[in-house]
């Protein structure tokens, strides 16, 4: 780690690390800050600041034009495609990284990235900075059978012991941080989930405005997600063909590994022709062009997505996979258990618009999970990650 005495010489160096630029709310989020961070540092000077260093495993995935302009990007070229073993490789990069670069504070942008971020710390033992993790999924995980939840808390509580210091996206999740990682609160800091900019705030609040709800007979519902197991888009096509008129229409935008599975789903279910999934994109143009939002993940820690579905206006209804969840949506909509094909379809039938009220409301409730407010609370708290002694070298002092 760099020398204390030269911290006022230069300003706080920081190495955010991803596997690659797929597709990814936790990854998109991350960009996002590294992007406001990198901004912040050249504005305030030499002195102050953050100096962002991004570590990455490759370089593939259709978030590459996202990447913030002139953003120090760090990797090895790959000797052979390491995307089925990404983790293992991006530890390779990493510890490579942290060597030669010695920051100040890692940053771990979520859930997935925690075996990355305790193998720093058994491998590096003193050496290796504090880390900060951004708890980014439901710590319960009901959906998962007895046994392997037994062993999800028992990793918990080792990320627990390794890593230094937590953020929640939001209030109801820390007592969900502090009990499920068997951490003391004053490790534990909830920092609004930084889902937008203030700009996005304004073009969502703009799109609710001038938002014509289509009538009942004939609506349009939405979701925007990766399609993988965890957003349970199954659930989402069963209770679309519960719920859905002749004249409804259901728009996944997303890609990943179960679209075949979800195409087959969707025909044996007689829906097919009213089930769009155009794929990776953009999610407000489709917002803009639905009446519904809706949610069928078994689990989540604060979903992006909703944040801007209901910045746009659109009312979100969802399965209660957040401990947060109940909160954010309030009056915006609906949240029905997890699991539950009958009750999403009855929410998404019953569901009305906001109404003129309810979309300023959003609006208003919504301008707290911003880029510019989470990256400015971050970088205090990097500043004091760094000036600590993380739980993993006090173990090995011990």
């Amino acid at each position: 780690m760099p020398d204390p005495s030269d911290s006022g010489a230069r300003p706080l160096r920081l190495m955010p690390f991803l596997h690659s630029f797929e597709p990814g709310g936790v990854e998109r989020v991350a960009l996002r800050l590294c992007g406001q961070w990198a901004r912040q540092g050249a504005a305030e000077g030499a002195t102050r600041g953050i100096d962002v260093r991004l570590v990455m495993g490759r370089q593939d995935g259709a978030m590459r034009s996202e990447s913030p302009p002139g953003l120090p990007i760090y990797m090895i070229p790959e000797p052979f495609p390491t995307a089925a073993w990404e983790t293992i490789w991006l530890m390779i990069v990493l510890r490579r990284e942290i060597r030669a670069q010695r920051p100040d504070v890692l940053f771990a942008a979520g859930n997935t990235y925690a075996i990355v971020a305790v193998a720093m710390k058994l491998a590096l033992g003193r050496a290796c900075p504090p880390v900060v993790m951004k708890v980014s999924n439901d710590l319960e995980r009901r959906d998962l059978p007895g046994p392997v939840r037994a062993l999800y808390r028992l990793w918990l509580r080792i990320q627990g012991r390794f890593i230094d210091h937590f953020t929640g996206l939001a209030e109801p999740m820390r007592a969900e941080i502090i009990a499920g990682m068997n951490v003391a609160a004053e490790r534990v800091t909830i920092i609004d989930d930084p889902a937008l900019a203030a700009t996005d705030i304004a073009a969502l609040a703009a799109i609710g405005a001038g938002r014509t709800p289509t009538t009942m007979g004939s609506r349009r519902y939405v979701s925007v997600g990766r399609l993988a197991g965890q957003k349970n888009y199954a659930l989402l096509l069963r209770a679309f063909a519960l719920a859905a008129g002749p004249a409804d229409h259901l728009t996944i935008v997303g890609e990943g590994g179960e679209r075949s599975r979800l195409q087959r789903l969707a025909t044996t279910l007689g829906i097919g022709d009213r089930v769009a999934m155009p794929g990776h994109g953009a999610a407000p143009p489709t917002l803009a062009a639905a009446d519904v939002f809706v949610l069928s993940s078994d689990y989540e820690a604060l979903p992006a997505v909703v944040v801007e579905a209901l910045a746009s206006g659109l009312p979100v209804v969802s399965t209660d996979c957040s401990v947060s969840m109940k909160s954010l949506v309030g009056s915006f909509g609906t949240v029905v258990p997890t699991g539950d094909a009958a009750a999403l379809a009855a929410a998404m039938r019953a569901q009305p618009p906001l109404t003129t009220a309810q979309r300023g409301a959003a609006v208003a409730a919504m301008s707290a999970f911003t880029v510019e407010r989470a990256a400015a609370a971050y970088a205090g708290l990097f500043v004091l990650a760094a000036s600590r002694s993380g739980p993993q070298n006090a173990i090995l002092a011990a």
